[in-house]
């Protein structure tokens, strides 16, 4: 994504003992549906998006080994590498590519990704529909109008799914981040975005990470990208670069 490092940006850089097993996994990912019910949602209806983004390809294995096949990446060299360790065998991954959608990288994955969710202008829609017709995705709208944050204006977002569904890709629905600070700073936003997808008759909410999740959740969200509540902090800087 184009925005700089900040406070919400999930993850975090640290220096993890080792990579987390898949039974650690697990027992994390117990503690998020725990917390996404005491939000006041099934857990079975929210899809978990396990963000593997700063950690190595083990920590996809281990999180397709706990049971989760929703993956997440912000970068295509990384999404490549992992897939190619970790989608060798089943549990096929369903990637999720997180990133901000540049063009000339779209090639490399279009083969890959199962969602797009940061589409957040016609022409990148349209590179999409060139190398993966029919793709799935979503329109990441910018909910907190930080300069630093990708995603269209939320009055651009109607003209935008138009755009899309021209293009015959499958919009499925609306993605957010929440802006820096305290959990329920993203309140305001999350609604706005929920409330804008049901104005325009989709489905699918993503919103919502680690710290902000309940929030996300009680405004309606159907999908979280979780990354350190299951992986712990990322023990690697990525290379934008790639």
């Amino acid at each position: 994504m184009r925005q700089g490092p900040h406070a919400r940006e999930e993850g975090g850089v640290g220096a993890p003992p080792g990579p987390p097993k898949a039974v650690e996994i697990s027992e994390r990912l117990g503690l998020v549906r725990e917390r996404i019910a005491a939000a006041g949602a099934d857990p079975t209806e929210v899809t978990v998006v396990a963000v593997t983004k700063g950690h190595g390809p083990e920590a996809a294995e281990a999180a397709l080994a706990a049971g989760i096949v929703d993956l997440g990446e912000n970068y295509a060299g990384e999404l490549l590498r992992k897939h190619e360790v970790a989608g060798g065998r089943p549990p096929a991954p369903r990637w999720h590519f997180l990133g901000h959608v540049q063009r000339r990288k779209v090639r490399s994955i279009a083969g890959v990704v199962h969602l797009w969710q940061g589409v957040d202008r016609e022409a990148a829609g349209a590179e999409i529909a060139r190398r993966a017709p029919g793709a799935a995705v979503l329109v990441q709208v910018n909910v907190t109008g930080e300069a630093a944050k990708n995603g269209c204006r939320p009055d651009e977002a109607a003209t935008l799914v138009d755009e899309l569904r021209g293009l015959d890709l499958r919009v499925l629905g609306l993605m957010a981040m929440g802006p820096a600070g305290p959990p329920e700073a993203a309140r305001p936003g999350f609604r706005q975005l929920a409330a804008l997808a049901d104005e325009l008759g989709l489905a699918e909410r993503s919103m919502g990470m680690s710290d902000d999740l309940e929030v996300a959740v009680q405004e309606g969200a159907t999908m979280v990208r979780i990354g350190r509540a299951l992986f712990g902090p990322r023990s690697t800087v990525p290379d934008l670069r790639r």
